[in-house]
């Protein structure tokens, strides 16, 4: 599969990014790469490498000692009226927020 240049304007504007046309051609250079390199990954076998589900609890050379996460356990949060109490603008319910994005 390639990347098109309507992909990349499909993935911009859900992004809401306004790319020129130099980095419209980039991004799609890019993203093409990147797919190029996952086909690749593809080809390996990993028939015999056991499922992870948490990688960052693996040591490896760069990073021979392992810290451990901490337990989960179950804590009380801030109650809902001494946050809203707390907040700058509020409408008794809900935290008031400037608007940050426009179409």
């Amino acid at each position: 599969m390639k990347i098109t240049l309507r992909d990349v304007d499909y993935v911009a504007s859900l992004a809401n990014l306004a790319l020129t046309d130099a980095e419209r051609a980039r991004m799609q250079r890019d993203l093409n790469a990147i797919l190029e390199y996952v086909d690749q990954l593809s080809e390996l076998d990993t028939s015999n490498v056991e499922p992870m589900a948490q990688v960052s609890l693996l040591a490896s050379v760069a990073n021979p000692v392992v810290a451990p996460l901490r337990s989960d356990e179950l804590r009380g949060s801030l109650p809902h009226d001494a946050a809203i109490r707390n907040a700058p603008q509020s409408d008794g319910t809900f935290f008031r927020v400037p608007k940050v994005i426009e179409r």
